[in-house]
């Protein structure tokens, strides 16, 4: 951790211990006795011993924490005979069965101490290492996620090499107290009333979906600069936003933090063209001035400035790869977005803006897709694939409309701006 003056350093382990707090309480809500499964950079050593102390304050049987370092994976791309790439040993799925089985509860700590160290590296290799990470994991994703017997949150915490990409203009160490301000702020712990404020912001984001689901939204069409999208919808989807709750009833909060709302697309159902506004990580390596062309529901073209090569392994992955399985709401005045900042990590930038996301689809926002089978799934353009990349797609410049089941339009967006019916106001008071 840092190094600063004692009433900045009081100031910031206050916010630190409510941020702690905020995740073992809100974000996984920990429930007595219950098996907690930490995966983490070592970088983030303090931080996680607070987390694991809120976990055990709130009851927590057992936290196992995987401290994943990047130099030693790194190693394995280097040195590894790349036929072994594509393999893991059984005990990696043997433990997401176990999460599944016990309905554990999981969190994923992001925030990387050397944002660089793919580079360079055969996407290939990436690819192969990442499809074989999420074989050893599908059952976790299609039971603990899709089936929501799992509590789970995602989070990031701030390193002075993911700061010093984000603040090249300050040393490191006060890029890192900068990174952290801004996902305190964020995430609403620079407030002693943080809890209040996110059961507040829970409800804003649960009455926006409400309301986009009570629209009967068949088409979603984005446009401006670049961008000309329209993306169709099931007639059984509808929109989810804020807290989830596991099958047994355990209220949780996937994204730390979360500003969207979002469903999931019928990928046979798109058709246009679309210019990514962030730039966005895949596989380690920044891609950068991305446009899409869709046609029939799949992409047919793209173009970028930077990535390339990455982005074209990391689409034929396989076939649900060039699909959408995501269409997500936001607008502009997402804390995220009002910052100004890139930040370099999908956590954070695809609360900032509208996205899309390519490759696998969430059934939990189909009526009734807990229960599908895959081929029922299917059935209803619900995408299935080992991939998932969020691309954001709007800006002050871009506009969403909705064509309704009826045959009406209606804005959601203007300008990136919430319509009246769907403003934070309009939501506060729903």
């Amino acid at each position: 951790m840092m190094k600063m003056e004692p009433h900045i350093e009081s100031r910031f382990e206050e916010q630190l211990a409510r941020y702690a707090n905020l995740v073992a309480t809100y974000g996984l809500n920990v429930q007595p006795g219950q098996l907690v499964n930490v995966s983490s950079e070592p970088y983030h050593r303090d931080f996680l011993a607070a987390l694991v102390t809120e976990m055990y304050h709130r009851g927590a049987g057992f936290v196992h924490v995987d401290l994943v370092d990047p130099i030693l994976q790194l190693r394995r791309f280097e040195h590894s005979d790349a036929k072994f790439l594509g393999t893991l040993p059984n005990f990696y799925a043997a433990k997401f069965g176990e999460l599944v089985d016990r309905g554990a509860a999981n969190l994923k700590l992001l925030g990387p101490e050397f944002p660089d160290y793919l580079d360079g590296l055969s996407p290939e290799a990436v690819n192969t290492a990442r499809q074989a990470g999420y074989q050893a994991a599908k059952r976790f994703y299609d039971e603990g996620i899709d089936k929501s017997k799992v509590q789970w949150c995602v989070i990031a915490a701030a390193t002075p090499g993911w700061a010093a990409r984000l603040f090249p203009d300050v040393a490191p160490r006060d890029a890192e107290g900068i990174l952290w301000d801004h996902i305190f702020r964020i995430c609403r712990v620079d407030s002693a009333d943080y809890l209040s404020l996110w059961a507040n912001h829970n409800s804003v984001l649960k009455n926006r979906a409400r309301k986009l689901s009570a629209l009967g939204i068949s088409s979603l069409h984005f446009s401006g600069p670049g961008t000309d999208l329209k993306v169709g919808l099931s007639e059984r989807a509808f929109f989810k936003g804020g807290a989830d709750s596991t099958d047994r009833g355990v209220v949780f909060e996937p994204n730390i933090p979360t500003e969207e709302c979002f469903t999931t697309p019928d990928w046979r159902r798109v058709s246009g063209h679309v210019t990514a506004t962030r730039p966005f990580l895949v596989n380690g390596t920044l891609i950068r001035g991305l446009q899409l062309e869709f046609k029939d529901g799949e992409l047919v073209t793209f173009k970028c400035d930077e990535g390339g090569a990455t982005f074209e392994a990391y689409i034929n992955s396989d076939a649900g790869a060039k699909r959408l399985g995501e269409v997500a709401l936001v607008g502009v005045d997402s804390p995220i977005f009002s910052s100004r900042i890139v930040f370099e990590e999908i956590l954070f930038d695809e609360n900032a803006a509208c996205h899309i996301a390519l490759g696998s689809a969430y059934r939990a926002c189909l009526h009734g897709g807990e229960n599908f089978s895959e081929r029922e799934a299917a059935e209803l353009g619900c995408n299935s694939s080992s991939v998932h990349t969020d691309i954001m797609i709007s800006s002050e410049s871009v506009d969403a409309r909705a064509t309704l089941r009826d045959g009406r339009v209606v804005s959601i967006l203007e300008c990136g701006e919430w319509v009246a019916d769907l403003s934070h106001d309009a939501c506060v008071r729903a």
